[in-house]
């Protein structure tokens, strides 16, 4: 489709620039209108309306609410992805179909297939793309769809008893269990969920998914069929299907639109039977670039300093769940260079990176922390990063390494930044290690970010305003110079709408503290290194609280300050 050349020929694109994207486009085997919308140059309504006139086809905008499940399952759905085509409507006679690629030959064939198929005559409409996506997102299994194939299950599998060993390693291998299993998992990656939990409850097992941090139950089946769903989970992760007396770890993975999903999972006896927690590790959702993690201002330039040192320790400290690991990873990603060996011990490894050494520690055959740690050593690393630093040992070695010239990474449990360097004396490092090797201290949170299609400005109220500003006083003279304080206090609060289905968020964001080795905080460290002394070094250097990183994203809109007091203690 030559929509450059049209571009330039109605003077909308300079022609120079036209050229340079025909070769682009033809080399990076990307289409006209995708490096067009990629680039930013012009509006996707204005291709696609240029687009429409001259192939002659009507260009239709249409609200994927309007489109019915029945409907759209007149096109299967990998055949919908593929083609980028989605029916809109159907009568007696005639289907209507959005196609973005009407020009592709290839498309149109399969559709004059699957027409015959049907028996109907077809009618193709333009649509663009961001339409099609909206569109094709309403394939998404709902819990309905679920309940429906475990119905099928109770009518299929006669399950009156508690069944034997033997009777699952039939039952789990059947059609109704494996597609409710395959549905329980797409509905959780599909619907942005991070964990999956299958548990007994009384007289029924309840599916509840974790999505932005919370647990919601979205459906429950009969008690009686949930050893046939945690005996098929089992088969797909290589588990015994006969112990259910102690908890096993295992984990598989599977193709989830041409990308592949990791499925972690543990299982935990309990008095009504074994509960399932599956991890879900989709490289979409966990892996980011630092730009991505929510850091700005001071954080950033800070952060982008320290690991640009050749030596030296930088870890991270938080919670569980509070998105350490995300963190590790996308600093991994932007020291990832051909030139440097980069060497990892995690438990477990949750995302593969191409380019970077990653072992799991196996601490039933003795190979923990510590013992990776030697190891790694003798492996001529340049970064180093440890999954966590447990132990005195882990603590000794990690510090070692980062004396002698390797940048390390790692993580510690404790509640913010300057807790971290009474954790490391606590695990017996000297304090006169300390300021030689440690780079930074990054303490972090999560917060959901609010749906800027739908958020709502409202006035703070009495208390949160006299909090909020009572913050904002206290932050280092340098941030409060960038920023002017307001005399009224305006906030963000979810509402909902289509675009975030509805919850009133999308996506979750960091909050962070960074506290950097400095002269005046190695004095401290050297001859006081108690938490009031470091906390006063912090705020004389610069360093922005937890909270208060929380609430200047509040400001901007980020996030509700609801979930900043929620993650931050009050």
């Amino acid at each position: 489709m030559a929509i450059i050349k049209e571009l330039a020929k109605r003077k909308i694109l300079d022609k120079t620039k036209a050229a340079e994207l025909e070769i682009e486009a033809k080399t990076s085997g990307k289409r006209e209108e995708e490096l067009l919308l990629e680039k930013g140059l012009i509006e996707e309504e204005k291709i696609f309306s240029i687009k429409s006139e001259i192939l002659g086809i009507p260009l239709k905008r249409i609200d994927s609410e309007e489109i019915s499940t029945e409907i759209l399952s007149l096109i299967p759905e990998e055949t919908a992805k593929y083609y980028k085509m989605v029916p809109l409507k159907k009568d007696d006679k005639n289907l209507e179909v959005g196609m973005v690629w009407p020009e592709d030959i290839e498309a149109r064939e399969a559709l004059k297939f699957l027409a015959r198929r049907m028996n109907l005559n077809t009618k193709i409409f333009l649509i663009t793309l961001s339409n099609f996506k909206k569109i094709v997102e309403k394939y998404r299994i709902t819990p309905k769809e679920i309940e429906k194939a475990l119905e099928k299950i109770e009518e299929e599998v006669k399950i009156e008893r508690k069944p034997s060993a033997v009777e699952i390693e039939r039952i789990v291998e059947e059609a109704p269990i494996v597609k409710a299993v395959t549905n329980i998992l797409r509905y959780g990656i599909e619907g942005g969920a991070s964990d999956i939990h299958i548990e007994p409850v009384g007289d029924k097992t309840k599916v509840r998914f974790r999505i932005l941090g919370k647990l919601f139950s979205t459906l429950s089946f009969p008690i009686r069929i949930h050893p046939a769903i945690v005996g098929r989970i089992k088969v797909m992760s290589n588990l015994r299907l006969d112990e259910t007396r102690i908890p096993q770890d295992g984990r598989f993975s599977q193709m989830h639109e041409g990308r592949k999903i990791d499925f972690r999972v543990s299982t935990f006896p309990t008095a009504r039977g074994e509960k399932i927690v599956l991890r879900i590790l989709d490289p979409r959702m966990g892996l980011k670039k630092i730009e991505e993690l929510g850091l700005s201002g001071r954080n950033f330039e800070v952060l982008e300093k320290g690991i640009k040192r050749p030596y030296g320790m930088i870890l991270v400290t938080g919670p569980t769940g509070s998105g350490k690991t995300t963190t590790l990873y996308a600093i991994l990603q932007k020291l990832n260079r051909e030139e440097v060996n980069i060497v990892t011990l995690e438990d477990p490894v949750e995302y593969l990176i191409e380019g970077i050494n990653q072992s799991q520690i196996r601490p039933e055959i003795g190979y923990d922390f510590a013992k990776g740690l030697r190891h790694i050593l003798r492996q001529d690393p340049d970064i180093i990063m440890v999954g966590e630093i447990r132990d005195s040992e882990t603590a000794f070695l990690a510090t070692h390494a980062a004396l002698t010239g390797h940048l390390v990474l790692s993580t510690l449990h404790t509640n913010n930044a300057i807790g971290a360097i009474p954790r490391l004396l606590d695990l017996g490092v000297p304090n006169f290690l300390l300021p030689a090797t440690l780079n930074l201290i990054i303490a972090q949170r999560l917060v959901r970010v609010l749906c800027p299609k739908c958020r709502k400005k409202v006035r703070a109220k009495k208390n949160i305003e006299t909090l909020i500003l009572r913050e904002l006083e206290s932050l280092p003279e340098k941030i409060k110079a960038k920023i002017k304080i307001p005399k009224k206090i305006y906030v963000f609060e979810p509402k909902g709408c289509k675009d975030c289905d509805f919850k009133g968020f999308v996506g979750r964001i960091g909050i962070f503290e960074i506290l950097e080795m400095t002269k005046e905080l190695e004095e401290i460290v050297l001859k006081e290194p108690s938490e009031t002394k470091i906390l006063e070094v912090s705020k004389r250097q610069g360093m922005i609280t937890i909270r208060q990183d929380g609430i200047l994203k509040v400001l901007e809109g980020k996030t509700s300050i609801e979930e900043v007091l929620r993650e931050t203690g009050e």
